[in-house]
């Protein structure tokens, strides 16, 4: 896992682990920056295609501010 800077807020109720498909990036600074890659229903693929990690928000989460600190699961060991 990796930390990274949220581009932006992310809903979430507490009560259980979510994974949203995200894209990982450096930032103007070299910082480690994440969004979300687009819409997430389980029904989207587009945003499973476009994503290289996984935003994992804990089950106590209740939400992310933009600029939040996340934690990140990459799908390579490369970004």
């Amino acid at each position: 896992l990796v930390e990274a800077r949220s581009l932006c807020a992310l809903k979430k109720r507490p009560g259980r682990l979510e994974f949203v498909r995200g894209i990982l990036s450096y930032d103007d600074d070299g910082r480690l920056s994440v969004g979300p890659s687009g819409a997430q229903g389980s029904g989207i693929l587009t945003s499973m295609s476009r994503a290289n990690c996984y935003i994992l928000l804990a089950e106590e989460c209740d939400g992310v501010a933009e600029g939040e600190t996340v934690s990140v699961q990459p799908f390579a060991t490369t970004i």
